[in-house]
């Protein structure tokens, strides 16, 4: 008796661990509707690359020459004043498809602290292992292999600002992905993005020559039909409680490898949005507020 008893408790032990086995599989995949599988396995092949800056993203190494200064300077003078130093200091950063950490870096050097979070695990694992150089990065910023709709469930109106860069044109599901967004952000949070213009000309520029002549991009990294319009990207913030505040275009010049702001958003552009805010929520603003009032203070830089 008291062994059939044992093997039936067994049989259930055994039920129970499928059972739950099958709920995290289901779950996972749940999560990861945004996440493209084909996009993964192309920059599966790039992971030890990132670091690189004559390498295959040479191009995201010099972008960071106009996209740190505009997320640091919308964010400060959305304050008016910011305190020398750490100017950053009291941000929480998401860092959304961050690769290597080329973004994630400079932002947790300007005081921000940052979690950057790729599907990738060798992304990660090069992330994390380029960090560990410096020790003061190492306590400023977080890298996490998961997906977009993982870190909602866990950090649910968390984050003062998401940084989302060239990553928005490699989605499966930019719908859900920019619900996402809003639901990690904080009320009146920011939301940066840079991505690819779809017209004749960034097919031609993007892809044609980035890609197929010149090479400053590995071939089949872009899919024209993936690229996002600036008026459907606003359309989709502003139907999921966003407010653009910002949209400039962006130049890249392959024969001096640097990037400028342009009038025109027809390649390349950059776009800051603010989620709708309720009363008694705290923001971005407000974190660097507080800092103002524990240390000196100086006057705003231009804004981009």
């Amino acid at each position: 008796c008291f062994s059939r008893i044992s093997a039936d408790m067994k049989y259930a032990y055994e039920l129970h661990d499928i059972q739950l086995a099958l709920f995290r599989l289901t779950t996972k995949r749940r999560f990861s509707t945004s996440v493209d599988s084909k996009e993964m396995k192309k920059f599966q092949l790039l992971a030890h690359k990132w670091w690189d800056e004559e390498g295959e993203y040479s191009a995201l190494h010099s972008m960071n020459d106009i996209r740190v200064p505009f997320i640091r300077d919308t964010l400060l003078n959305m304050s008016s004043n910011y305190h020398l130093g750490n100017p950053l200091s009291g941000v929480k950063i998401l860092d959304v498809g961050c690769g290597g950490g080329l973004l994630s870096e400079p932002l947790g050097r300007l005081g921000a602290s940052v979690t950057g979070i790729d599907p990738l695990e060798d992304n990660i694992r090069t992330a994390d292992q380029h960090k560990s150089f410096d020790p003061v990065l190492a306590k400023r910023i977080q890298y996490k292999s998961s997906s977009l709709e993982e870190i909602v469930e866990e950090c649910m109106e968390t984050f003062d600002v998401i940084v989302a860069s060239e990553v928005v044109e490699h989605v499966a599901d930019l719908e859900t992905f920019i619900k996402c967004c809003s639901q990690a952000l904080k009320p009146e949070g920011s939301l940066f993005i840079t991505t690819i213009n779809k017209t004749q000309l960034s097919y031609v520029l993007g892809i044609v020559v980035a890609e197929k002549i010149i090479g400053i991009v590995p071939e089949g990294t872009h899919e024209w039909e993936k690229f996002v319009p600036p008026e459907e990207l606003e359309r989709l913030l502003e139907s999921n409680g966003f407010s653009v505040k910002t949209v400039n275009g962006m130049l890249y010049n392959p024969l001096s490898g640097s990037w400028s702001w342009m009038e025109s958003t027809s390649i390349n552009y950059a776009m800051h949005a603010v989620k709708s805010g309720a009363r008694g929520q705290s923001s971005p603003t407000d974190a660097l507020s507080e800092m103002e009032s524990e240390q000196p203070s100086a006057t705003a830089g231009t804004a981009i």
